[in-house]
């Protein structure tokens, strides 16, 4: 990320540019910063846009062949084509030697770096991981972006929007919106604020449905299934994200007595690190053989709404009642 601001600030500009990674907020915003920066205003001439799994990669060549009409660079923004995963050969083999006034912007949310196209871009341009972000990041985010509203709030508040929002940063971009609205005549922001205004996301949900599932508390289980329901959440998602998290307890606690530390098991189960605590936590509340049998319960629950022996909300409620 420093490297594309530097290039931006330097007007020292490289040719070609792969934003990738599942942070899409981060994606998005280096992408309009070169935008701004490769193109000439709206130059509607020389500037294009290609999205999707489809792209006419020989129409791409062509028009990359073709010079600027009265611009210094034509630009070329590709977006979630898959061509870093399979099909992107032909398209790697051209930008070995491309037009040298012809400049290209990949986004993509999945690459292999395995692929021709890859290692190409690699070597001739600059590709970079916009990956989760780790919690002091974060935090230092959500304060600054909240102190250019002119708003306050306190490392134990930032701590709590984050136990909502999850890392997703599109997410906690659309939270701290509607907290400076609701906060819009005072300087602070409280945890009764965030209470008030901020959705727990679904995810956060079953972590604390399973959470009451541990400690007994059926009641307060299917209270929390309920509310996903009055949220219009499908019972089968939720039976998808219990199996999930299920199965990712099953994995850390089996990893964490392997011998694995903290930053390992996030990356094996998919995680940011300062995550991996809160799930061990939780992990160590059951047995392994318990969460075998969650997993086991949570597909069988799955089979018996797809044979129709059993409708999908009542199935969910009896796996909640009898799971773990």
């Amino acid at each position: 990320m420093k490297q594309i601001t530097e290039d931006i600030k330097k007007n020292s500009l490289r040719q070609i540019y792969l934003l990738y990674g599942e942070e899409r907020y981060l994606r998005r915003q280096y992408k309009e910063k070169l935008r701004a920066a490769l193109c000439a205003g709206d130059d509607a001439m020389n500037t294009h846009f290609y999205e999707g799994k489809d792209v006419p990669v020989g129409e791409i060549i062509d028009l990359a062949e073709t010079l600027p009409f009265l611009a210094e660079r034509r630009v070329i923004f590709i977006t979630d084509s898959g061509l870093f995963k399979s099909g992107g050969e032909k398209l790697a083999e051209y930008l070995t030697a491309p037009n040298e006034s012809t400049f290209f912007v990949f986004t993509e949310s999945e690459i292999d770096k395995r692929s021709k196209l890859y290692k190409t871009v690699q070597s001739k341009g600059y590709a970079v991981d916009f990956a989760a972000q780790d919690e002091k990041t974060l935090k230092r985010w959500v304060a600054g972006t909240l102190a250019k509203d002119g708003k306050k709030v306190t490392e134990n508040t930032v701590q709590l929007i984050l136990t909502k929002t999850g890392t997703d940063m599109d997410n906690i971009q659309s939270e701290l919106e509607k907290l400076v609205s609701y906060c819009m005549d005072r300087e602070v922001i409280t945890d009764e604020d965030v209470e008030t205004v901020c959705t727990t996301r679904v995810s956060s949900r079953i972590f604390d449905m399973i959470n009451a599932i541990a400690d007994k508390k059926q009641k307060t289980a299917l209270e929390l299934y309920y509310d996903l329901l009055a949220l219009k959440e499908p019972p089968m998602r939720i039976l998808f994200l219990i199996a999930r998290q299920c199965n990712m307890l099953l994995q850390a606690k089996e990893l964490k007595a392997a011998g694995h530390d903290n930053r390992t098991i996030g990356a094996k189960i998919g995680v940011p690190p300062f995550v991996v605590q809160k799930v061990l936590n939780q992990a160590s509340k059951f047995k392994t053989s318990v969460l075998r049998n969650a997993v086991l319960q949570c597909v069988e629950a799955e089979e018996a709404v797809k044979t129709g022996r059993m409708n999908d909300r009542m199935s969910v409620e009896i796996l909640i009642l009898s799971v773990l």
